[in-house]
């Protein structure tokens, strides 16, 4: 059932298993379409849920790792529950979220449909419970902070609770507490512009839109208070791996002495991984960076470097903001003993 604060705010949820277990399907909100149109994909095979992760019509760590759950159900349907996490393992190689999901489905004792739609259902609610958490320990560091900043999407389109990044604005908002957010348009696909700024606007929350280039003047010209992001997959140093761009806002963000906070679900935490320099960093393709949809935004012989996602040190983050509450430095103690 919502909490109280919960049913204030107006949320899109970027996927929903149909049916049962054994004839059922995934459909998704295709995201690559907003704000303009919502529209959505029915995904009845493997094939089609781990394209839609691909190509971004579900995108955002806690989100991609539950779609992917629930594209294993899609497998389990034929019997080939093993081979469809190989097939969803390959669709995206940065966010530890997906990985995480589809091994809980790999040590399942029994990859029957029902079973395996059961642990889909089960991860959904762990994820949406962790964006609550996030929003309510995220809450207690803005006090007073009324001028805040984000990047990329990190609501409900990509976590399917009510976000990580973003949590605790819906909540301060729900509260009544005044609160203004700059989001990052976040290039070069936008999903501060097309989504961020849709779910911020459309829940009543004063956000203003801002291009990346902007941010270290909007920090110093607005006197931003607070900066708080996503993560896709951090360290267990604290190094974090979000949309690109982060790293050069954390950066503007020590320069001016602003805090800037990381927001994540346990999921997020690699404890396998060292430092961010073992970070897997996916680089896409050219024409994202070239075309904006059908038109052309650059010569289409130009050399075109487009990694999706960069790390933002541990030294350069005041905290990282989790379901289990808030971590400080030094990372590689704290990380470890608060996910114990």
């Amino acid at each position: 059932m919502p909490t109280s604060l919960e049913s204030k705010l107006i949320l899109s949820a970027p996927f929903k298993w149909m049916g049962d277990a054994k004839t059922g399907f995934l459909k998704i909100l295709d995201q690559r379409e907003l704000p303009q149109k919502e529209t959505h994909l029915e995904c009845r095979a493997v094939k089609e849920a781990a394209f839609a992760i691909k190509t971004l019509a579900v995108r955002g760590a806690p989100a991609i790792g539950v779609a992917a759950a629930f594209g294993c159900v899609l497998g389990a349907q034929r019997g080939k529950t093993k081979e469809a996490i190989e097939e969803l393992k390959a669709s995206r190689p940065t966010a530890v979220n997906l990985f995480w999901a589809l091994n809980r489905i790999r040590k399942l004792s029994n990859h029957d449909p029902e079973t395996v739609l059961q642990e889909a259902r089960k991860i959904e609610q762990y994820e949406k419970d962790n964006c609550l958490a996030i929003g309510r320990h995220g809450l207690a560091l803005l006090k007073n902070k009324s001028r805040a900043m984000t990047i990329c999407n990190t609501g409900a389109l990509c976590t399917g609770g009510i976000g990580t990044a973003v949590a605790p604005f819906f909540l301060a908002h729900a509260e009544g507490r005044p609160i203004q957010v700059y989001a990052l348009e976040t290039r070069p696909l936008l999903q501060g512009a097309r989504l961020t700024a849709w779910e911020l606007s459309r829940a009543g929350i004063d956000v203003t839109l801002i291009c990346d280039g902007a941010a270290a003047h909007t920090i110093r010209e607005k006197k931003i208070e607070i900066v708080i992001a996503g993560a896709d997959r951090i360290a267990a140093n604290g190094d974090s791996a979000n949309k690109v761009g982060t790293y050069a806002l954390a950066l503007a963000a020590h320069y001016h002495k602003v805090p800037f906070y990381i927001a994540a679900p346990s999921s997020s935490f690699d404890l396998a991984t060292p430092s961010g320099d073992q970070i897997t960093i996916e680089e896409r393709s050219k024409e994202e960076v070239t075309r904006w949809k059908n038109t052309p935004a650059a010569p289409d012989n130009i050399s075109v470097f487009n990694p999706a996602f960069d790390v933002t040190p541990n030294n350069l983050i005041a905290g990282i903001i989790t379901e289990k509450g808030l971590i400080h430095p030094p990372y590689k103690e704290t990380i470890a003993k608060i996910l114990k």
